[in-house]
């Protein structure tokens, strides 16, 4: 088939720019590689496509890379249990050692994901730190500094207490550019706020801990994350 000119040459302009565009690199779920433990506990199994973490104690599995801006996408499964059960994902975070020598632990952003009564899942706590929750804020634990610039959602709302579904696969969406934190469970926006306390650090999927484990053994308690994407911006 012949096109004129002028369409031919259109034609021609959109392929080149196409083929010259730089895909966004993006980091699989599956890339072992790219993971790393600093803590002194916590196991992470890479199962039929998912992550699986256990652990004695609150821990984070982090990245090797640091990210600045990024756009972060995953699926998150909490356990059936009647253990106290709690996970979240941590973003532009530090690590620390511990007091006792005995490996590091992480500090920074943590997006929540809370299968509590309370519902604050996607709402912004901050690990490890004196200002703890920065959105919604807590009556005895929120201790938001100078660098808590602005909070632009509002009250917590119920369209964002029920945006995550027990039991059921969760999606989850964070975007930190610059200052500006984003944070979406389900499509539902949840959390976005202006802080200029961390611009760049480390990203992590949490295990809160498990007695049950630590004193049997039993796995029932885990955390499963599947479809894991970071794309920086």
């Amino acid at each position: 088939m012949k096109y004129p000119l002028k369409l031919s040459v259109k034609i021609a302009l959109v392929a080149l720019l196409t083929s010259c565009a730089t895909p966004k690199p993006q980091t699989p779920s599956l890339d072992q590689t790219r993971w790393q433990n600093v803590y002194p506990y916590g196991q992470a199994e890479f199962i039929n496509g998912t992550i699986e973490l256990i652990s004695t104690d609150n821990w984070f599995y982090l990245t090797k890379q640091s990210y600045r801006d990024f756009e972060l996408e995953l699926d998150v499964k909490m356990p059936d249990t009647t253990e106290y059960s709690n996970s979240g994902i941590i973003f532009r975070a530090q690590i620390k050692p511990f007091e006792s020598g005995h490996g590091f632990y992480a500090y920074g952003y943590q997006a929540e994901v809370d299968p509590s009564d309370r519902k604050w899942s996607g709402g912004l706590y901050e690990q490890a730190t004196q200002r703890q929750w920065l959105y919604p804020l807590h009556p005895t634990r929120s201790a938001p500094d100078s660098d808590f610039k602005q909070n632009l959602l509002g009250e917590w709302s119920s369209q964002q207490a029920n945006a995550y579904q027990h039991l059921a696969w969760n999606h989850y969406k964070i975007k930190a550019v610059g200052p500006e934190i984003k944070i979406w469970v389900n499509g539902v926006l949840t959390t976005h706020v202006i802080d200029n306390k961390s611009a760049e650090g480390f990203i992590g999927i949490q295990h809160h801990g498990s007695e049950l484990f630590k004193k049997t053994g039993d796995k029932r308690n885990k955390v499963v994350f599947k479809n894991i994407t970071i794309t920086e911006l």
